[in-house]
């Protein structure tokens, strides 16, 4: 694992896993608790956790639709299908559909 005060590039950001992007994360949140950072390397590390918290929120946010992609089927097996991550779901956190009383 690189250094937690090295800039990680998009491109790298993009293609890391959830987890470790997280694990990088709460790495460099319990260094910045210490107190004990020049104010340029604090500086540098918040920046550095604000792109990894994008980048997890990112992943999440996609997983989320892939999930909601596969469990609002018409009652056969479910299957993964591809869609736009930067398209907001049309049906998240709405109310379920009201069912007539008879």
């Amino acid at each position: 694992m690189p250094d937690d005060t090295t800039p990680i590039p998009p491109e790298e950001l993009d293609a890391m896993p959830f987890e470790q992007a997280l694990e990088r994360l709460e790495t460099l949140v319990a260094k910045m608790e210490t107190g004990r950072l020049p104010l340029k390397e604090l500086m540098k590390d918040f920046e550095t956790g604000s792109r990894l918290v994008n980048a997890c929120r990112g992943k999440l946010n996609a997983l989320e639709r892939k999930i909601e992609l596969l469990t609002r089927d018409d009652g056969k097996e479910g299957e993964w299908s591809d869609f736009e991550a930067d398209v907001p779901s049309p049906t998240r956190n709405a109310p379920p559909p009201e069912e007539p009383p008879f």
